[in-house]
C-alpha cells in the first residue's frame, strides 16, 4: 500500500492527500497519485470542498445542471447546494440545479437518456471532475454536452493543472501551484518508463491498485 500526505497547504481546512511515484491512468502516466476519497464520500469534506470551490465562481453565470464525473456525485449535490445559497441563477422551472451522473456506452461515450435529456438540452451544465491533468476526460463530456444541446458553463475540479479545456475555464480548490512539480506524460514518453522504473500502480476515477 502507497503511503499518503497530506499536502502541507489548505484551502478551506481540505486537506488534498498525494503520493509521489510511477502511476498509469487510462490516459497517461504521472508521478503523483492525488487522492480524493474522502471528498467524494465524506459530507463533512464535500461540504467544505463545494463552499472552497464555489467561492471560485461569479454568481452572473446560471447553472442549471451539475453533471458529476468521477463518482462526485456527493460533492455534487453539495456544489448544487452552495451554488443555490450563493444566488446562482438558473433557468430550471423550478428554480433548483439539477444533479447528474453520465452513463456511458460500449465505447466509453456519454450517453442521456430520454429521461434526462431535459437536465441537458437548452440547459447550462457546469461539469464537476475529481481532478483535471490531461484534459481528455472534460474535452470529451464538453463534446457530448453539444451533441445533446447543451451549454457548457465550466469545469469544476478539486484539483486541476490546467486553467482551461477548449476555452472553457476550470475552476478548483487546488491547482498546480501546490504542486508544481506534478507531471504526465504519454506512455511513450514517460521517462520513468524509460529508466526502467516499474509501475507503482494504476489509477483511475474509483481510486488506486497497487501493482
Amino acid at each position: 500500500m502507497i503511503e499518503l500526505k497530506h499536502l502541507q497547504q489548505r484551502r478551506g481546512n481540505v486537506p488534498l492527500r498525494i503520493a509521489r511515484g510511477h502511476f498509469a491512468t487510462n490516459h497517461s502516466h504521472i508521478n503523483y497519485y492525488i487522492d480524493i476519497t474522502f471528498q467524494k464520500t465524506r459530507l463533512s469534506e464535500a461540504k467544505t470542498t463545494a463552499y472552497a470551490l464555489v467561492s471560485h465562481f461569479i454568481n452572473d453565470t446560471p447553472v442549471d445542471t451539475v453533471l458529476c464525473l468521477d463518482g462526485t456525485a456527493v460533492l455534487g449535490t453539495c456544489v448544487a447546494e452552495e451554488l443555490t445559497k450563493s444566488g446562482f441563477r438558473t433557468i430550471n422551472a423550478h428554480q433548483t440545479i439539477y444533479v447528474l451522473e453520465p452513463e456511458y456506452n460500449a465505447n466509453s461515450q456519454i450517453i442521456f437518456r430520454d429521461n434526462v435529456r431535459p437536465m441537458i438540452t437548452g440547459k447550462n451544465v457546469l461539469i464537476l471532475m475529481a481532478s483535471v491533468t490531461t484534459g481528455f476526460t472534460a474535452k470529451r463530456s464538453i463534446e457530448a454536452i453539444g451533441y445533446y444541446g447543451g451549454n457548457v458553463v465550466g469545469v469544476a475540479a478539486i484539483y486541476r493543472n490546467l486553467d482551461e479545456i477548449a476555452g472553457y475555464p476550470v475552476r478548483s480548490v487546488y491547482d498546480i501551484s501546490d504542486l508544481p512539480d506534478y507531471a504526465s506524460y504519454d506512455y511513450k514518453e514517460c521517462p520513468y518508463c524509460k529508466q526502467g522504473k516499474k509501475l507503482d500502480g494504476l489509477v483511475n476515477s474509483f481510486g488506486f491498485s497497487a501493482l
